[in-house]
């Protein structure tokens, strides 16, 4: 007795279907990623705030040298020049879009349900953002920070006032510079995996790295550990900003290292729960 033919479901298309690899996914998303327009438009932004507001800064440095005291040449600090602070808010303000953008895009053209149907395990999807996404975003903040830096220091060495990169604290200017790109990148990642709306997305990233520092006292201790524990202070503290003198309570470097660290583990963990969690 002949049995009748089974009817294929869509769960068992799904079974025989292969198991997307994971560079796939990198494929997928790094396609996705350079689609947006935003994203050229972004990467534009940082890179002309990083060379225009470098060179201002030791342009009118080394137009007015000859006018400083012998006191103020010696306490001169030519590392400012190269991450003026006014130049690299844009800076993060451009990494953070980006990175809200990737998902709260896709969540508000709908693309994440083909996205999922395609690929059901959604915690892959977002590691392969997240991979995408830093990796590119910490290639633009190496060769941001290091253009920044040689060319604010060949401008100041017509005065003798050039730093080395060899140097310590240069090095670690240069190198918090470049992973403040991935860190506010990843940072608005996982505003856009809660938001889901690009336009707010937005707003809250911004809201998050460049205006949440002034809502506390440096003064108070407690209200300046918090303000130190916040991406942009600890960013300031790693490249010796004049603006961190205020601080009474000053972060060490190494906490200012724990806290570059923290923020993007914490940011994917929460876009990884969400996305995980919540229907789209």
């Amino acid at each position: 007795m002949s049995m009748p033919p089974r009817t294929v479901t869509a769960a068992d298309r799904r079974a025989a279907d292969p198991a997307a690899r994971f560079r796939d996914l990198l494929a997928a998303e790094w396609i996705k990623l350079w689609s947006l327009r935003s994203t050229y438009g972004s990467l534009a932004l940082v890179a002309v705030s990083a060379l225009l507001f470098s060179a201002r800064a030791a342009l009118a440095d080394h137009h007015n040298w000859p006018d400083y005291s012998p006191e103020r040449q010696a306490a001169f600090d030519p590392i400012h020049d190269a991450f003026p602070e006014e130049g690299w808010l844009f800076i993060m303000l451009a990494a953070g879009t980006v990175g809200a953008l990737m998902i709260a895009g896709e969540y508000a053209s709908g693309q994440i349900r083909a996205t999922f149907a395609a690929v059901p395990d959604r915690r892959a999807v977002v590691g392969a953002k997240v991979a995408v996404l830093a990796g590119v975003m910490l290639a633009v903040g190496v060769l941001a920070s290091t253009a920044a830096f040689w060319l604010s220091q060949a401008i100041l060495a017509g005065r003798h006032a050039g730093a080395s990169i060899a140097e310590p604290q240069a090095l670690r200017a240069v190198a918090a510079s470049a992973l403040l790109l991935p860190l506010c990148a990843l940072i608005g990642l996982g505003v856009g995996a809660l938001v889901r709306h690009t336009a707010p997305a937005i707003v809250v990233t911004t809201t998050l790295l460049l205006l949440l520092p002034l809502a506390f006292d440096i003064t108070n201790r407690w209200t300046a550990a918090i303000h130190n524990a916040l991406p942009v202070p600890a960013w300031e503290r790693l490249v010796a900003n004049p603006y961190i003198a205020l601080n009474e309570h000053l972060a060490t470097v190494p906490g200012s290292w724990v806290v570059f660290a923290v923020w993007p583990v914490v940011a994917t963990v929460v876009a990884a729960l969400v996305v995980h969690r919540r229907e789209p």
